[in-house]
């Protein structure tokens, strides 16, 4: 019996595409994600806004800084505060802060909660655990079987001996172009 290496090779790709769809769509998310770090946060959505508070006058204690909280409508959140300079209060809030100048009594408050989905495919992203480390490797290795067993889905002019074989040599070009000026 002669061995059909196309039948597996097709096996292969759909049962290797089943098993790891869930992994490429966060590994494609949180890569979306992270490339843009410099255009927002993929973790966290920080909020900020401005606050003036009146009768400063010295160290407060934490029931005044507590007084002082509710004044600017946030009551209950309190955790700790710390004089950094003399010229600033920094309340440390749930979920944020609350920096004040002591001398003009104009303040910031900055409150930072988890953006949804992002947050935990970005966690997975980043490897947090050996156990985690030893599946992204598994599935690093099956992209690349998926990769090279694509190549030999279809046949003829469609497949690799044919239309296939440009695509294939224009997508090793693009990412070599890309390395050839960023390194020269």
């Amino acid at each position: 019996m002669k061995f059909k290496w196309r039948k597996w090779n097709r096996v292969i790709h759909r049962d290797f595409g089943y098993l790891f769809f869930g992994m490429t769509i966060i590994y494609a998310l949180s890569g979306i994600a992270l490339n843009h770090l410099d255009d927002w946060n993929p973790n966290y959505i920080i909020k900020t806004y401005e606050v003036k508070v009146t009768g400063m006058t010295g160290d407060l204690g934490k029931e005044d800084v507590k007084d002082l909280l509710n004044a600017i409508g946030e009551p209950g959140t309190y955790k700790k505060h710390f004089y950094p300079n003399e010229d600033y209060l920094k309340i440390f809030i749930d979920n944020g802060s609350v920096v004040i100048d002591t001398e003009t009594g104009e303040g910031v408050v900055e409150k930072v909660k988890r953006r949804p989905v992002f947050h935990e495919f970005n966690y997975l992203h980043y490897n947090p655990a050996k156990w985690w480390t030893y599946f992204s490797d598994l599935y690093s290795i099956a992209l690349m079987m998926l990769a090279i067993s694509g190549l030999f889905i279809l046949k003829g002019k469609l497949g690799i001996t044919g239309r296939g074989a440009w695509l294939t040599v224009l997508g090793i070009i693009i990412p070599l172009i890309f390395l050839w000026f960023y390194f020269n």
